[in-house]
């Protein structure tokens, strides 16, 4: 397999393990939609610049991303971060 179709079944099995669709996955990246669908499809050969945003956005080197060690998560950490401390302050009015 060459490196387009390495990373193309990277991403698309990441995306779909983390339950995701190609919209919810191309925002947590910083890609379009369209973009993501033609990674995915091998249907475009990538930039260093895209490879750059992807490996930034999932806090992963080039390796992992090719190698598929990377996870997509469905929430994103700051997101649940602030529901915990949105809750936590939620039930100290309470008391």
């Amino acid at each position: 397999m060459d490196l387009a179709g390495q990373l193309a079944e990277a991403l698309r099995r990441r995306r779909r393990d983390a339950g995701l669709t190609q919209v919810q996955a191309a925002r947590r990246l910083g890609l379009s939609q369209p973009t993501l669908n033609r990674l995915e499809s091998e249907g475009q050969n990538t930039t260093l610049k895209t490879l750059n945003q992807l490996c930034r956005a999932l806090r992963c080197g080039i390796g992992t991303l090719f190698a598929g060690r990377f996870t997509l998560r469905r929430g994103g950490h700051h997101q649940e971060t602030r529901r915990r401390a949105q809750h936590s302050a939620r039930g100290k009015s309470r008391r």
